[in-house]
């Protein structure tokens, strides 16, 4: 659990302890995503009096007008709302000054999301521009690997006992024994006639 979430796991906004039970973690779930299934669960277990505390506005909401629909929400169950990444401090959004504060960093948050989506774009537009790379990481298990696994598999090894070897998964191996058995061996094809 990162030190972000330990500080939501140990102290509520007025210093009483959280339980772990009361602590709802999406582990790879994006605030762009419509339905989180913790988030909802978090939403739906506030009562009046409560605190949803979040780490960055982003995790929050998909845009500035959902951020603020979802302040309403929490508004109207009498549920406060506290943003670690603000300094620690409670955005008390039913005071007029909690609610401009917590308005200016939603807009905030969704002017530096787009920023950064125009400079993914801009990098992978000039990088195919200038025909460079954009598959991605390098493989850490070479072609060669791949085809010596290859005649252990047709020698009578599992194709699961190999990936396990290789360390990868069965798909992966299948993946990438499929794409070298597809693709014309010129060198390989130049050894077996000689």
């Amino acid at each position: 659990m990162a030190a972000h979430q330990d500080l939501i796991a140990s102290r509520a906004a007025d210093g009483s302890r959280v339980g772990r039970d009361d602590l709802d973690v999406d582990h790879g779930a994006s605030g762009a995503q419509a339905s989180r299934a913790q988030f909802n669960q978090a939403l739906d277990a506030l009562i009046g009096g409560d605190t949803l505390v979040i780490t960055t506005l982003d995790r929050l909401g998909r845009s500035t007008q959902n951020m603020l629909a979802l302040a309403d929400e929490l508004r109207a169950r009498g549920a406060g709302l506290r943003v670690l990444n603000l300094g620690g401090g409670d955005i008390d959004t039913p005071t007029p000054m909690g609610s401009m504060l917590f308005t200016i960093m939603t807009a905030l948050a969704q002017m530096e999301h787009e920023i950064k989506s125009e400079r993914v774009t801009d990098s992978i537009t000039k990088r195919k521009a200038a025909g460079k790379n954009l598959e991605g990481r390098p493989w850490r298990i070479t072609d060669s690997q791949i085809r010596s696994a290859l005649s252990l598999v047709q020698g009578g090894t599992s194709a699961a006992q190999v990936a396990r070897d290789l360390a990868m998964s069965r798909a992966t191996f299948y993946q990438r024994s499929r794409a070298l058995i597809d693709e014309p061996m010129a060198s390989t094809a130049d050894h077996t006639e000689r």
